[in-house]
């Protein structure tokens, strides 16, 4: 059986690229009368990635050339925009290479537990319209679990070991912040120690963090006293916390694509349909089950609002694999003194190429050539605009990747008013994990 051949993308001809490219222009001039309310200003850094993510994959604005050693076969591989969330394909990239680094760098072979932490719909608008408080939810829940666990395991220095990723979205892009955290099942009390947690009671854990989240947005003037008096009076509180089964540190491919999971993207390419001439977008739940239609520009507004700004951190470590603690066990050449269950590979970390991230990806070498299967390698960068034109329109390439003029869109389009928070829904990350039948829902 030939092995699989690789093509570089084009990412122009793809349903979600055509949708972003007719409905740009026509979303920044309605934002907003139309979305500000719902999902607060128009962010420039958002304008940005945008207009990078249709520059994304394209020859026009730079290549490598990629070359043979042995028959000479070449091919052209387009800069990619390397922005967070929007683009599909550079965040894939980012989730493998984070997965793997994860793992690498920062977990150790002790077991571990996979908690999400979520807040009432009552709530959610606040972190809407007030990114900063996204931060803050993520400290809301180590203090959090710091508490729990050093109540259940008691010690000055006993404290587990946690990274915490903040996601703000649903399955259907409403916005929902809520945290996802792999944490050490247990505690270093010690160096040379490691200390199991007892089972988890959740509804002991459920109350410090409703507690925690409350007093931050008391303390930021978003609620008042009677505001919190009205929420203690509900008999179901609306916070939610998820406890996943004890992941075994041999477990190391589901505890990978677990990281992965953590800080996917907001939504599917392959879920989506773009209807161009009814400006329409057809959205399918991971289980086909559901379905939901979007006007174009709905979905877009709905898509900007979990674009992170720029330099905004989603990912933040805590207590025994926070970066201070890291940064002094391997300034002191103890990281390799942690207790294990099992030992550390001993193998070399590989390198973070792009061409391996894809093999990883699409299960395809981009570097084996497809007429004799030798070695290929990047042979040149040409990012001249003169040299571009030149190889593009020698190649009859030159055309082909012009980016065509917006299709002109009248203003006047139906508005859905509705502006329901849909029910949290998470997606199974891995068929060879145990993944708990009664899945959490906010």
């Amino acid at each position: 059986m030939p092995a699989p051949v690789y093509r570089p993308r084009n990412p122009i001809q793809t349903p979600y690229y055509r949708c972003v490219e007719d409905h740009l222009e026509t979303l920044e001039q309605v934002y907003e009368d139309r979305f500000e309310r719902t999902y607060g200003f128009f962010r420039p850094h958002v304008r940005k990635v945008m207009e990078r993510y249709l520059d994304c994959g394209n020859l026009l604005n730079g290549f490598a050339r990629i070359k043979c050693e042995d028959c000479g076969h070449e091919y052209l591989l387009a800069f990619s925009c390397k922005r967070r969330h929007f683009c599909p394909s550079c965040h894939q990239k980012r989730v493998v290479e984070f997965g793997e680094w994860l793992c690498q760098n920062v977990i150790k072979a002790v077991p571990h537990r996979h908690f999400v932490f979520g807040i009432p719909k009552i709530l959610r608008r606040y972190f809407l319209y007030d990114r900063r408080l996204l931060l803050e939810l993520s400290r809301c829940i180590w203090e959090s679990l710091k508490i729990y666990y050093q109540y259940c395991m008691p010690g000055k220095n006993s404290v587990p070991g946690t990274t915490i990723a903040i996601q703000t979205f649903g399955d259907f892009l409403g916005f929902n912040p809520h945290g996802h955290v792999l944490i050490t099942d247990g505690s270093f009390p010690e160096k040379g120690l490691f200390k199991v947690a007892p089972a988890v009671r959740l509804k002991y854990l459920e109350k410090i963090f409703r507690s925690k989240v409350i007093s931050l947005l008391l303390s930021k003037g978003k609620i008042t006293p009677d505001y919190i008096n009205l929420l203690k009076s509900w008999k179901h509180s609306g916070f939610q916390v998820f406890c996943g089964p004890r992941i075994h540190p041999r477990k190391k491919e589901a505890m990978e694509n677990l990281a992965r999971y953590i800080i996917r993207a907001s939504f599917s390419q392959e879920r989506m349909t773009y209807l161009p001439e009814e400006s329409r977008i057809i959205y399918r739940s991971k289980d086909k089950r559901q379905e939901k239609a979007f006007d174009a520009l709905d979905w877009l507004a709905a898509m900007c609002s979990h674009i992170p700004d720029q330099r905004e951190q989603m990912v933040r470590y805590y207590g025994f694999y926070s970066n201070v603690s890291r940064g002094i066990r391997q300034k002191a050449n103890e990281d390799a003194l942690i207790p294990c269950i099992l030992e550390p590979d001993e193998n070399k970390k590989p390198n973070q190429k792009w061409a391996r991230l894809i093999q990883k990806i699409y299960e395809v070498d981009p570097l084996a050539c497809p007429q004799c299967q030798g070695l290929m390698r990047i042979i040149s960068i040409i990012e001249d605009q003169e040299v571009i034109d030149k190889i593009l329109g020698h190649l009859g390439l030159w055309k082909n990747n012009q980016r065509p003029p917006p299709k002109p869109k009248s203003l006047e389009i139906q508005i859905d008013s509705s502006d329901s928070q849909l029910p949290f829904y998470e997606e199974a990350f891995d068929q060879d994990f145990e993944v708990s039948a009664d899945y959490p829902t906010v």
